[in-house]
């Protein structure tokens, strides 16, 4: 079970919804498994998207912008590099975790950086209107640097929040966790969540049970949204291990407007944003002449 004793008296969270998450088509031939973001699942506050990706050169993200959230992006396997018209330039390598905060905006390519196929995830996070303007920052940890846990069966990969007693060093100025668990087969897990926090799972590999030990099993590629309670509960009855990710949130209670890229709370700053972008002004100015190197090669 998790790292603080919480059986007794502990309400876990039921599974209210469920959805697969199928392949299409984003960026430049790059394959997304959407499940937040969709047309039945448009918008789980505070979270705006979550994409599952495979990407494989010459596919990926080329230059383009963002402004009013933040985007947090997982690498699983292989590499993206990173760079956007601030001058900052990276690689986000299997394991590392890139959280992005774009506030007034950003203009940035994500494009393959190895041979083979890349696959990672990334969520994108609504900011409240009191700091969707804010200048933009990265915080970027390589995997040897993200905070581990074990106990009884259960690996958390802490990437924000806190799990098993661990806790990560990432800020978020919407309150969120996100964890990465791993249960060997007969593990039980107890997780807690805020009570007031919307949080759901996303299964990356492996079969579990999540919300009472009688629900049927749910296998990879699938997003749970989990209902009111204490936490998450979750069992691994099979053969081989579960791996799956936990992410919750402070929901915003904001209206929403959403323009592709661009996450205001009123039409008319989606006006101003567009304006914004195609005239480089107001946090765009260095997407006036700026090309990423994968968009000069």
């Amino acid at each position: 079970m998790s790292g603080t004793e919480v059986s007794i008296g502990f309400e876990g969270r039921a599974v209210v919804s469920k959805f697969l998450a199928r392949p299409q088509h984003e960026g430049v031939g790059a394959i997304v498994r959407r499940s937040i973001g969709r047309f039945d699942l448009g918008y789980f506050d505070p979270f705006l998207v979550l994409d599952e990706f495979s990407v494989t050169a010459p596919a990926g993200f080329p230059d383009h912008p963002h402004r009013g959230f933040e985007t947090v992006t997982y690498m699983l396997q292989g590499a993206i590099t990173h760079e956007d018209f601030e001058g900052h330039k990276g690689t986000i390598g299997a394991g590392d975790v890139q959280w992005m905060t774009a506030g007034r905006g950003i203009v940035h390519s994500e494009m393959p950086a190895a041979q083979g196929t890349q696959n990672g995830l990334q969520l994108w996070i609504n900011l409240s209107s009191k700091h969707k303007m804010i200048e933009p920052k990265y915080q970027e940890m390589v995997s040897k640097d993200i905070a581990e846990a074990t106990k009884d069966g259960i690996k958390v990969r802490v990437i924000a929040g806190e799990a098993l007693g661990t806790k990560s060093p990432i800020y978020t100025r919407t309150p969120t966790m996100y964890l990465d668990f791993t249960l060997k087969p007969g593990a039980h897990l107890q997780q807690p969540i805020p009570v007031s926090w919307n949080a759901f799972v996303y299964v990356l590999d492996g079969e579990g049970i999540f919300g009472t030990p009688k629900s049927m099993p749910v296998a990879g590629h699938h997003l749970l949204v989990l209902g009111s309670g204490d936490g998450l509960e979750a069992w691994n009855k099979s053969s081989k291990n579960l791996r799956f990710i936990l992410v919750g949130g402070q929901p915003l209670g904001e209206p929403v407007k959403q323009l592709g890229p661009f996450v205001m709370n009123t039409d008319e700053e989606i006006d101003q944003t567009i304006d914004d972008f195609e005239n480089c002004v107001n946090g765009f100015e260095k997407a006036t002449h700026w090309r990423s190197g994968s968009a000069l090669n």
